[in-house]
């Protein structure tokens, strides 16, 4: 039997950590292309830590993650710092270390809370799963799987395919990067679904899921959670954790794995744009 750790503020702390260093990570790996040519920026504001991608105006790669009450005076700090670059962002508030105090300095401030976000976290698996008929995942550790990887990426997250090119330079320094891996799911040995998780200090985050139109509503999100809450136990992980848009598809493939909701996050954006 699995001793499932109950959810408290040690435990959040450390979920939130590993959050903000696979973000970091990641956006770190963008701004690694010679001469940054995406235009990344990663400042530290007390404990918070905000992210800046100039070619890339969405929220993921603009926004604060690990605010707490000791930060508030750096509030207008991170709002210049936006300003300054004319770009709109987001500014995560979860329930570690923060007070009424201030949630009231940044409603004074001019933001106003945009939405929910769920964090989720769940145990390794000692037990392989058993993948359902016709799907098989591997982890792409070459070129040619990359390309296939970037592909399922670009049309899973909405895009037009033509849009590969900037998936496929945005991501292919996560390939072989310490602590990531990323996996392919095939469905009847076609290239179907893509998945990636991140491991750092006994934590393996799932940062990434997208399925190709054609192949979705055939388990393949639900295999590869299996699949990565396996390796991470292979890993010598001690917890899986995960983000989701609040009661979403994959909030719900999360829990039917058996994840568990650690905390719903406050997700806080500029009345005013930029």
């Amino acid at each position: 039997m699995h001793t499932w750790p109950v959810t408290h503020e040690a435990l959040a702390k450390r979920i939130q950590r590993a959050e903000i260093g696979f973000t970091a990570s990641r956006i770190r790996s963008i701004g690694e292309q010679p001469g940054n040519p995406q235009g990344v920026e990663i400042q530290t504001f007390g404990s918070a830590v905000a992210f800046y991608v100039k070619t890339m105006p969405w929220g993921l790669f603009n926004s604060v993650k690990g605010l707490s009450g000791d930060d508030a005076g750096r509030v207008e700090d991170i709002i210049r710092f936006y300003k300054e670059r004319n770009r709109a962002f987001l500014l995560d508030i979860d329930p570690v270390d923060t007070d009424p105090k201030l949630f009231r300095h940044v409603a004074e401030n001019g933001l106003f809370q945009q939405g929910f976000h769920s964090v989720l976290y769940g145990m390794p698996d000692p037990q392989k799963p058993e993948l359902p008929s016709g799907v098989t995942i591997r982890q792409v550790d070459n070129e040619a799987d990359f390309d296939a990887y970037a592909g399922i990426h670009c049309v899973g997250s909405g895009m037009d395919i033509a849009h590969k090119h900037h998936f496929a330079e945005n991501n292919i320094g996560l390939l072989n990067r310490p602590g990531w891996t990323l996996y392919l799911a095939y469905w009847q040995d076609q290239p179907a679904a893509v998945g990636v998780m991140h491991v750092s200090d006994g934590i393996a985050s799932f940062t990434l899921a997208a399925t190709h139109p054609e192949f979705r509503n055939k388990g393949l999100q639900s295999a590869l959670l299996k699949w990565r809450m396996h390796e991470a136990y292979q890993a010598g992980c001690e917890l899986v954790a995960a983000q989701a848009a609040f009661g979403s598809t994959s909030q719900n493939n999360m829990e039917r794995a058996g994840m568990r909701l650690a905390w719903t996050r406050a997700v806080w954006a500029p009345l005013s744009g930029s």
